[in-house]
Order: C-alpha cells, then structure tokens, then sequence
C-alpha cells in the first residue's frame, strides 16, 4: 500500500504514471491502441511521456505488458531530457554537463489482475503503486511525493503544464480540464494524486467490483475490468484552485475521435519533439 513521501520540498519526488495497459477499444488495427500516429513520428504514448516531462516528473512508469514492452521501449528508450534543463543548457559553454535525463520504466499489470481488473484507471493505480515499491527499495527519501498521471487517448499540447511544474510538483492537487471537464468526469486529462487518494481510488474498485463470483455468469464477474475513467475517479477533490483550463483536447479512443482530432486545426500544432530531447536512446550496460 501506498505511504507519503519523505515531505522534504528539497527532496520532492514527483512521478510520471502512462497507462497503456487495458482492454482494447475501438480499433482494428494491428498495433496497440496506444500507438495510435498523432503527428508524423509521433505516438500517442509518446506524447504522454513527453507531457510528463514538461511536467517536472524525475521518473516515468510506463504500464504495459510483455507482448507490447520490447515495441515501446524500441520507439521511446530508456530516458527522456528534461526539457526545463535542455533550455538552461543552450546558455552555458558545456551543455551536455547541465542537462538532466528522465529515466523510463516499463512495469506489466501483475499476472493475477489482468483479465480481471485490467482497465485504464486500474493500469494508472498500478503504476503508481509500482514507482512506490521500487523507489521504496532504493531509499525512503526517493519514495513519490505525488504521482502525474497523463493518457495516451487524450491528445492537448503537452507544453501547457510546463509554466506549472511548481505548482504541479507541490503537495496540493492539480487537474487539468477542459470545457468544465476534468479526470473525474471521464475524460482522458492529465492530473496528481497521493497516497491517500490512491486508497480512495483503490477503494472504490474493490467496493464497486463484483470480483470473480461463482454465482453470477462469466460476463458479470471481474467488472471493474470495464470501469471508465469517471467510474474510479468521480470522487476526486477538485476545486478551482486545482484546476488549470485547457485551450483545446480531443478523445482518441475511438476511431471517429481520431477522425476528428486528425482533420483539425489544432493537429497542425502537435509536432514531435526534436531528437536531442526524444529519441530511442539507452543506457549503456555496466562494463560496456
């Protein structure tokens, strides 16, 4: 189970959380559904991780399992430059000596969940609990402060959190919305939790889950598998103090949203980040 962090600001460790794992939706193509081209060279998953890190987060837990990871961490690498750095670098005589990687993980729904309790929120609430077990592991003083989950079937301008790192790596709420819309109503923006919301969230799908029953029908057992986003989150504590508008979103979950956010205007604005920021790169073996 989840705990607070250390509660030291100068320690303050905020972590990117990209659901990718959940049941399929509505597409037929071959590749996953998160893979879906937003722009030329350039993913819908990938454009969560680089609105994680525009973000501020120091790490990224990417939930997706075996049969997809060696695909994504093909296309996405290890790490991601922290785009805040990368700036500050262009001023300074040595800029590879200022910059700052953000590395990324890549975590599967534990074997005795899929199938069963599987959806996109759950891939969410997975990923956060993973990063606090391995941080955990490491050091308490590495252990998540707060969690900035960000969906690959959203599309925004992911630079429109970078003026609110602060904010966002802070131990109060954030949501981002748009038209009045927020996480909580099912929509796919991104947003921060804690360890005590994420005993909130965890609680409502055990109480809300009909679990695996004898005595229903296969159909009915397992249902929080197919829970929405609004289903798990509608009891998140939003206020206007916690909310940041948004200029524009589209839902990609479907191919008619993808239709609709591909013949827009605003898809002349996503473009792929240049290579110094994003690309394929790994860390070097110990020895190599």
């Amino acid at each position: 189970m989840l705990e607070e962090g250390n509660g030291n600001e100068k320690a303050f460790h905020l972590a990117g959380v990209v659901p990718v794992a959940s049941p399929k939706m509505d597409f037929s193509f071959p590749w996953h559904d998160s893979m879906q081209p937003i722009a030329d060279n350039y993913l819908a998953v990938e454009r969560s991780i680089v609105e994680c890190a525009y973000a501020g987060c120091e790490t990224i837990w990417v939930v997706c399992n075996d049969n997809i990871q060696p695909l994504l961490k093909h296309r996405m690498g290890d790490y991601i430059e922290d785009p805040y750095y990368l700036n500050k670098s262009n001023f300074v005589k040595f800029p590879s000596d200022h910059r700052r990687q953000i590395p990324i993980f890549y975590t599967p729904i534990h074997p005795k969940d899929r199938d069963r309790r599987d959806s996109l929120a759950w891939s969410a609430l997975h990923g956060a609990l993973t990063a606090f077990i391995m941080s955990d592991k490491i050091s308490k003083w590495v252990i998540p402060s707060r969690y900035y989950i960000s969906f690959p079937y959203g599309v925004y301008q992911p630079t429109v959190v970078q003026k609110h790192r602060k904010r966002i790596s802070s131990m109060e709420p954030f949501y981002l919305s748009a038209e009045g819309k927020t996480v909580g109503d099912g929509e796919y923006l991104g947003f921060t939790m804690d360890a005590e919301e994420y005993k909130m969230y965890l609680t409502n799908v055990k109480q809300n889950c009909t679990g695996g029953r004898k005595d229903l029908p296969s159909k009915e057992r397992w249902s929080s598998r197919h829970f929405g986003l609004d289903k798990i989150f509608k009891s998140a504590r939003i206020n206007k103090e916690s909310i940041l508008e948004i200029p524009w979103y589209y839902r990609i979950d479907s191919w008619q949203g993808l239709k609709d956010y591909l013949s827009s205007e605003e898809s002349e604005e996503i473009k792929r980040p240049g290579k110094v920021m994003f690309k394929n790169s790994l860390y070097k073996k110990v020895g190599e």
